[in-house]
């Protein structure tokens, strides 16, 4: 095991290498609330599917969860919500609030199939 002490060159000015403005950002931590009715669709999954969404779900709308990444995106209006949260074949559709708190609303969890997502057995055309 390698150990380094604070002293060795390779370690040394390692605490001034970012500016003072990142060393001090703090992000906003959203709050993550399930509807009723994305909490029956949690239910209509598999024990590890739920498991899935729930960790994903926390690690992902956290944070910047209006930032349009490779598995989040913001949708063309439709009656689930305005943004899409893909895990796999998963779907989390969702709903931000920034004031007065900062909240993230589930409103639907589905299973996408093909050109359609299933959710709690119904089928919605996206």
């Amino acid at each position: 095991m390698l150990k380094f002490s604070p002293h060795h060159p390779v370690c040394s000015g390692v605490e001034g290498i970012y500016p003072t403005s990142l060393r001090n950002f703090k992000e906003v931590s959203y709050r993550i609330e399930y509807s009723l009715n994305s909490e029956i669709h949690l239910q209509c999954l598999t024990a590890r599917q739920q498991a899935i969404v729930l960790d994903t779900v926390d690690a992902q709308l956290m944070y910047q969860p209006t930032v349009a990444t490779k598995n989040r995106k913001l949708m063309r209006p439709n009656p689930l919500a305005p943004w899409e949260l893909r895990i796999g074949d998963l779907r989390v559709y969702y709903d931000v609030e920034k004031e007065p708190e900062a909240v993230v609303f589930i409103n639907a969890v589905g299973i996408k199939e093909r050109n359609q997502v299933r959710i709690a057995g119904e089928v919605y055309d996206l």
